[in-house]
């Protein structure tokens, strides 16, 4: 669905310096500045604060013209979520461009708890670049703990990512995200279906995804036949 020359893991947001905490009434209002700087550092703000009135204003950014804009209001509606703003996130998704501000859609989807958001983040597992495939795997978590019905829906999807996808990365988030599934809550033939999953994750090519799929096996609480972790090929 989407390509891009090469994964990129990181955000721009990931370097800039920590500043003072800002006050939200001035944040609010930079929100709609007409200088799409002020806006992106007024979105970029929301990233950190929590406030009550910021999800609904932070919506109509993600149509802004600035992908900065779109980045940053992407990543404080994850930190803001409002019901009102899970429709506009799958489809400014499904339009966006910008790998970046894909990344902080997904995110953003995961951390609303929606159920609605599910397609989506599953559409983001199997088809976008690495990095979003990446950030869809963990969105899946929260997810799946406000509703643990789509469960049967996430699972396979998730076991095949880690037997098929060939970033070492996304296959390691997805024994993570495996290995937060309330074993309670997994009728046995799913729970089979990760354990095996799990197992054969043990003879991956990726150092990472061996190490990520026993823990995820004991966190399962699978110990029969789990090897050790200097056992693990090397």
């Amino acid at each position: 669905m989407f390509s891009d020359d090469a994964p990129d893991w990181a955000s721009p947001l990931d370097d800039w310096p920590e500043t003072p905490q800002p006050d939200p009434e001035a944040m609010l209002a930079q929100l709609t500045a007409a200088d799409p700087w002020q806006r992106m550092q007024a979105a970029r703000a929301f990233c950190e604060l929590q406030d009550e009135r910021a999800g609904e204003r932070l919506i109509p950014l993600l149509q802004d013209a600035c992908p900065l804009v779109r980045l940053s209001a992407a990543y404080a509606l994850g930190r803001n979520p409002t019901p009102a703003a899970v429709q506009p996130l799958i489809q400014q998704w499904h339009q966006e461009a910008n790998g970046y501000v894909r990344k902080g859609i997904i995110w953003a989807l995961g951390y609303s708890r929606d159920a609605q958001a599910v397609t989506t983040v599953l559409q983001a597992l199997q088809g976008d670049i690495p990095a979003v495939r990446l950030w869809a795997a963990s969105a899946l978590v929260p997810l799946l703990q406000a509703h643990p019905a789509l469960i049967p829906q996430v699972v396979p999807a998730l076991c095949h990512t880690l037997q098929q996808d060939p970033v070492a990365a996304v296959r390691s988030n997805c024994t993570w995200a495996l290995g937060q599934l309330p074993v309670e809550q997994l009728p046995e033939a799913l729970y089979l279906q990760v354990v095996e999953a799990l197992r054969a994750g043990l003879q991956d090519g990726d150092a990472g995804v061996r190490d990520d799929s026993w823990a995820a096996l004991l966190n399962l609480g699978v110990t029969a036949g789990l090897p050790a972790p200097d056992e693990l090929p090397l």
